[in-house]
């Protein structure tokens, strides 16, 4: 009977962006709201400040990943370069480096120089690639996926208490942010890990831990300038 298995590694790269996107979207423009609101601003003025931090916060959630990611993959094909060189110039030194590499995972030294014989003919950069530098396909930096993923998640994540500060009364404002917030972080939090393979309620409580953390600092600037003022 076929046995098979499904695992999530492929999905980090994506999933690592989105997360973050969304975290940070959820956590900065509930942050902003808040603090902006314990100033003593009307909801208009929040709604300008938080609409402004989407914005901006989008943006810098895309260039700062695409910059970032791009030098990954930067680095990434220097290193192949590299060893593409080597393989050219020294394909027998190459090849008891891969042969040790595998001694080093417990095989032994005849299986061992068989495997790196036989992986170093059908692909030797993908072999050096892969066992060498930790480099593969399913890991490899996409800069432009990245950036797209944490700019549109950011972008929902800020929505969201953009949505309460609309809906809710200013009276009840403050509290209402900061309890939605923190619902939605708890349930991004647990579809991440569910997307991810991941313990539940240990990623739930990080998510939501560092979310409150922040809110509740920036809301405390937001009061002590306001009573500053």
């Amino acid at each position: 009977m076929p046995h098979s298995e499904r695992h999530k590694t492929h999905r980090i790269g994506w999933l690592r962006a989105a997360v973050l996107g969304a975290n940070d979207g959820i956590v900065s423009t509930a942050s902003l709201v808040l603090g902006v609101a314990a100033a003593g601003a009307n909801t208009a003025s929040i709604m300008i400040a938080g609409v402004a931090g989407l914005v901006a916060g989008a943006m810098s959630m895309a260039a700062g990943e695409y910059v970032s990611v791009s030098s990954q993959a930067d680095t990434e094909r220097a290193d192949l370069d590299r060893e593409r060189k080597e393989l050219a110039a020294h394909p027998k030194q190459e090849q008891k480096e891969m042969t040790d590499i595998y001694i080093g995972r417990g095989l032994d030294a005849a299986l061992a120089s068989k495997v790196a014989t036989q992986l170093m003919a059908h692909d030797a950069l993908g072999a050096h690639g892969r066992d060498e530098l930790g480099i593969s396909g399913k890991s490899a930096a996409r800069p432009v996926q990245a950036a797209l993923a944490s700019a549109v998640t950011f972008s929902v994540g800020a929505v969201l208490p953009l949505l309460v500060v609309l809906a809710a009364p200013a009276s009840v404002l403050m509290w209402a942010v900061s309890g939605s917030s923190l619902l939605f972080l708890a349930l991004l939090g647990a579809l991440a890990a569910q997307v991810g393979g991941a313990p539940v309620l240990t990623a739930t409580a990080r998510v939501t831990f560092w979310g409150a953390l922040a809110m509740a600092l920036t809301a405390g600037v937001g009061a002590l300038f306001g009573v500053a003022a």
